[in-house]
């Protein structure tokens, strides 16, 4: 994931910290009390606040300033992935949306809520958007907004009910990893110790698995999407690093013509996925561009040599595998090297 570039003007901090300088030597008794130096203290408390889980904390956000003035108790979610934050850094949402598929709980979801000792979350209907009166009845401390796409249009109606705690540009809604939501969203809740033991949990599910089956490691890999519209070239050259890479994995030469604004794959040149491993999804079902059994039985397809040699494997959409990898969150990480693994394993060794 790109990253937001912060900006600093050199020449006129150092023209400041020169003027005040000069104040010092002839006026020494007032030294340590210019505006500059108030408001650089007071920017470094309020991190160093932030860092330690005291309050209270200040964090610029992309309309304004979240102010938490303690230290949140009662927490809602706007998003999954929000319910995800505060379920991996122990706490149940007093208010969450309703976003399982016919009342399943993703596997990860449960095994967090059964430790937590929490039978069910209590919901608000998002059908129709962000229930903004059952969010006000909770009366939380905070707001999680950091993993919705929506929140340009949710930000005046959410905060006069809590500070809201979100991204600090608009553009983060689509670059930022989860590793860095999870570390804003800590910061107001004061858990930054927290945050950190769930991402070193997590980089070493990754490390052990890498390092327990090194027959991964070089292999060249393809990445498919079978979309309603189009087969999608998920594995394109400038994506960032993903658990594949992470694991071992390496894009294929072909990658390099494929980009996020050209990704599509024309049935005539399925040729295209050949590599050592292909993995392949179909999270739209019936709906997708093809089903599963109508693209494993094209000639065309049974003709690549990864399908020959069975070095060919499905992601599971169903059990939200799929979904996982695509939008990795706090709670889902640890628990996709562990389904994903056992999955290249199998496709490496052409089983």
């Amino acid at each position: 994931m790109n990253r937001p570039t912060h900006h600093r003007s050199v020449r006129r901090g150092t023209a400041r910290v020169l003027l005040a300088s000069a104040a010092c030597l002839s006026l020494v008794t007032a030294c340590g009390s210019s505006d500059s130096s108030d408001k650089a203290d007071s920017a470094g408390d309020k991190k160093a606040a932030a860092d330690s889980g005291q309050f209270p904390v200040d964090l610029t956000n992309a309309w304004g300033t979240t102010k938490v003035g303690k230290k949140p108790v009662k927490v809602a979610t706007v998003s999954d992935g929000d319910t995800a934050i505060a379920l991996a850094l122990g706490l149940e949402p007093v208010i969450t949306p309703d976003t399982e598929d016919g009342g399943k709980v993703a596997e990860y979801k449960q095994r967090a809520l059964d430790k937590l000792g929490i039978g069910k979350l209590k919901t608000f209907d998002d059908s129709d958007g962000l229930d903004y009166e059952a969010i006000a009845a909770e009366a939380p401390d905070v707001i999680l907004g950091m993993n919705t796409w929506d929140m340009d249009a949710a930000y005046a109606k959410l905060d006069p009910i809590a500070p809201v705690v979100t991204f600090a540009d608009k553009k983060d809604a689509d670059t930022l990893t989860w590793q860095n939501r999870l570390k804003t969203a800590a910061k107001a809740l004061g858990l930054t110790a927290k945050a950190d033991e769930v991402i070193a949990a997590n980089e070493k599910a990754i490390a052990d698995a890498a390092a327990a089956n090194p027959q991964l490691k070089g292999k060249e890999y393809t990445y498919s999407v079978v979309h309603p519209e189009q087969i999608t070239f998920m594995s394109y050259a400038d994506q960032d690093a993903t658990i594949f890479e992470q694991l071992g994995l390496r894009k294929t030469a072909k990658a390099k013509d494929y980009s996020a604004k050209k990704n599509g794959v024309s049935l005539e040149k399925l040729d295209e996925l050949e590599a050592d491993i292909l993995l392949m999804t179909y999270p739209f079902g019936d709906e997708g561009l093809l089903n599963a059994s109508e693209l494993e039985t094209n000639k065309l397809f049974q003709s690549l040599n990864v399908v020959k040699k069975k070095n060919f494997a499905v992601i599971p959409s169903e059990n939200n595998l799929a979904s996982s990898i695509a939008y990795p969150d706090a709670l889902s990480a640890s628990w996709v090297v562990e389904e994903l693994t056992p999955i290249l394993v199998k496709a490496a060794a052409g089983k």
